[in-house]
């Protein structure tokens, strides 16, 4: 990115709070960081509906062992919490492509 570990972090808090940045240098390595991040988004995207799958899976498999076993509690709520955990991840991924989208854009109007 042309910077060290500090400054990305100092880039992705940036990237965060919707802070664009003034000095050329910053902004062009703000830019090569959005570009990456959003490319690794998008080339991990074809992969996420597997994911998802294999989760529901787990899901739907230890609900039916204990269907089987005579116990629901266990099943049932870890059934919940996957789904819970899916549904967060995929909140956490919308907004990520959101934060980066943003500041791709903002960054082509300066």
């Amino acid at each position: 990115m042309g910077t060290d570990a500090g400054g990305l972090a100092d880039l992705n808090r940036k990237i965060r709070h919707h802070e664009v940045p003034q000095d050329p240098e910053e902004q062009a390595a703000m830019r090569r960081l959005v570009a990456e991040q959003l490319g690794q988004m998008e080339r991990a995207g074809k992969w996420l509906p597997y994911w998802l799958g294999a989760m529901g899976l787990v899901a739907v498999g230890m609900f039916a062992l204990g269907t089987v076993s005579g116990s629901l509690v266990f099943p049932l709520l870890f059934a919940v919490g996957m789904v819970a955990l899916c549904f967060w991840v995929l909140w956490v991924r919308r907004r990520s492509l959101d934060r980066l989208r943003w500041m791709r854009q903002a960054l082509r109007q300066e």
